[in-house]
């Protein structure tokens, strides 16, 4: 009986324990949601996002960049060519979803300090492009695994942009 006392008060403080530190992370995520949020040129941009019926991790990066203030318009699309034709993105270019904001095209999940940097810097190109679908990005499960090559565009022409 004794040691059944003993049991079930460890239990309780081992579950005290974990329900405190997953609160703590909480909070402190919400710190820096906040912080990311305020902080961030991106805050009240618009954009129109294209992608496909059926891709959810498009709908990940459209909740990932609302968080931080972007108000977008999604738009679901059958032909998803005649967007990335429309733009002028050539294939080996390509992502699944292409977003628009002012006179600039952002093809894929492009990490958001790039997109700060192309509206801050406002460079003469058509838009920037991040093909596939690469791990640990914005809207992407999974973790980094290396630089990611982030291209610059104008006329179909592709360049390196940057590499973070």
């Amino acid at each position: 009986m004794i040691l059944q006392n003993q049991m079930k008060k460890k239990v309780i403080f081992l579950f005290l324990f974990i329900v405190l530190v997953t609160g703590i992370i909480y909070l402190l995520a919400q710190v820096e949601n906040k912080q990311v949020t305020a902080n961030s040129i991106l805050s009240g941009v618009e954009a129109v996002i294209y992608k496909s019926p059926s891709c959810g991790c498009c709908v990940g990066f459209n909740a990932e960049i609302q968080r931080i203030g972007v108000k977008t318009e999604m738009i679901a699309t059958e032909d998803m060519q005649a967007v990335k034709d429309r733009y002028n993105i050539p294939r080996n270019m390509e992502s699944c979803h292409t977003m628009v904001i002012g006179n600039y095209f952002i093809e894929g999940h492009i990490p958001f300090e790039v997109i700060e940097k192309l509206l801050t810097e406002k460079p003469d190109i058509d838009g920037i492009a991040l093909p596939n679908m690469p791990a640990g990005t914005p809207g992407m499960p999974g973790i980094k695994s290396g630089a990611y090559d982030i291209y610059q565009l104008k006329d179909g022409v592709s360049s390196i942009y940057m590499s973070i």
